[in-house]
């Protein structure tokens, strides 16, 4: 059984959190679903996304130069880091050198990437999530199961009964509107206190300079009013070209997402207010090896939209810890084995290979082809699981022979007539409560083609 499966079994056994994980989530594909068909050229725009996707990547360095030769004319700082210890190293020394305790942080997956928040937690640094999602998950002290709807697997219940313990809510009040505003007013002085602003990158535009962060609750505005020091972290593969293509983007990034026309905020940063600072944080980490890689050097067009989970069967049964990867479905399951092949290997089978990930991607990565390769790819990297080869092997040498074929067939129908209790129990990872074990035809399809004695160029009986 794969890493995923145990974990995936924990999360199913509570039938009821399935279940509204599940519709909650197909919920929000419908409502995508539904912008999709007010918008006629929505196949022309994924089109669109995914050629300027790929052309940025063919001359990525060509275009974080010219982001970062105009982002520094307008009066912004870059740096470049090349891992994770080397981002928070800098983000580190930027905080020290502004005296700064309290940094106020809009989403960031990112900054999960590269495990900040605990590295400024190790040297005495508050950084306090802003999104209302990820600030109800850092107060749970989990991470986000999802890189869009970070407390999509949490009753309203159960926050109602984490702001009564943090907040001092009242006891039992789990109305959504009034946890809304209770949070609200928590975090209003946070927002006021903070002495430095973070905030992720949703599109960094070369030919302005300039970057666009999109929200719906307006946190990374109000966190970057008040602070002196403003901090943006981005991924390579966050450059655009111009603001052509930011308009494609942003008609694709909310209905894909979220089902909404576009996000309530979208911001440009261009350049700082005086007497502030903005710095930009430019992360490979791993990304020019995957840009190198042929195979799977798609998935840097990803927009993170998170519309591949959302339509996931496996991961909207399953939840988002059931992975090994900090981020959950499709798209985890491609960048952890990017990431680390011998640590994210059992992710792979998290797939039914329905390709309705690639179905949904405003970018048209092709997530489940991806998927499949790495699957093919298993033996190669001594990865594949000892107890499936054996099964395939058998498999082949059973097809390998119409005869050995129909004789392991008329085996499984004898094993059949064993009592059920034997073939559906704990020790068979294919049964499970609600699921049987399906009866066997009594007759092959092979075997009926040849007792009604039909050829090629004969009637069948339903033909006449």
């Amino acid at each position: 059984m794969s890493s995923h499966s145990k974990a995936a079994k924990r999360f199913v056994a509570d039938a009821e959190r399935m279940a509204w994980h599940d519709k909650a989530l197909y919920a929000v594909r419908e409502k995508r679903d539904r912008m999709m068909e007010s918008v006629p050229e929505w196949e022309e725009l994924r089109r669109l996304s995914s050629e300027i996707k790929r052309h940025t990547l063919s001359r990525l360095g060509h275009y974080l130069c010219e982001f970062e030769r105009n982002a520094t004319a307008n009066g912004m700082q870059v740096h470049w880091a090349q891992d994770a210890a080397e981002m928070n190293t800098i983000v580190w020394d930027l905080v020290r050198r502004h005296g700064g305790h309290n940094l106020i942080k809009s989403k960031s997956m990112l900054s999960e990437e590269c495990g900040l928040t605990p590295f400024l937690r190790e040297r005495g640094i508050d950084a306090v999530e802003s999104d209302l999602g990820e600030r109800i998950m850092q107060l749970l002290r989990q991470p986000p199961s999802h890189i869009v709807l970070p407390a999509i697997g949490v009753r309203r219940e159960e926050v109602g009964a984490l702001f009564e313990r943090e907040m001092g809510t009242e006891p039992g009040n789990s109305d959504p509107t009034y946890l809304t505003h209770a949070a609200r007013k928590a975090l209003r002085p946070k927002f006021l206190g903070a002495d430095i602003a973070m905030t992720g990158v949703n599109f960094a535009v070369a030919s302005t300079g300039a970057l666009a962060v999109c929200t719906n609750e307006g946190n990374a505005d109000l966190g970057t009013s008040f602070p002196d020091l403003h901090i943006a972290i981005m991924g390579l593969e966050k450059v655009i070209p111009d603001m052509r293509a930011l308009g494609v983007f942003t008609r694709l990034l909310a209905r894909s997402g979220t089902g909404q026309p576009v996000t309530t905020y979208t911001s440009l940063y261009r350049r700082p207010a005086p007497g502030k600072e903005i710095h930009v944080i430019l992360v490979d980490n791993g990304r020019s090896e995957w840009l190198a890689d042929a195979e799977h050097r798609n998935m840097l067009k990803c927009l993170r939209c998170g519309a591949c989970m959302n339509t996931c069967p496996v991961y909207r049964r399953s939840g988002g810890y059931s992975y090994s990867y900090f981020i959950p479905g499709p798209l985890g399951i491609n960048l952890g084995m990017l990431r680390s092949p011998k640590a994210h290997h059992g992710n792979v089978s998290a797939c039914s290979l329905c390709y309705s990930c690639s179905g949904v991607c405003p970018a048209k990565i092709d997530l489940g082809e991806q998927i499949y390769k790495w699957r093919q790819q298993l033996d190669a990297l001594h990865l594949a699981d000892p107890k499936k080869k054996a099964a395939v092997k058998g498999m082949d040498a059973a097809m390998a022979s119409p005869k050995r074929f129909y004789g392991a067939i008329a085996l499984a129908r004898t094993a059949e007539k064993l009592p059920r209790p034997l073939l559906e129990n704990g020790l068979n990872p294919w049964s499970a409560p609600g699921r049987a074990l399906p009866r066997f035809a009594r007759e092959s399809f092979n075997a009926r083609w040849k007792r009604e004695g039909c050829t090629p160029s004969a009637k069948t009986k339903d033909d006449e």
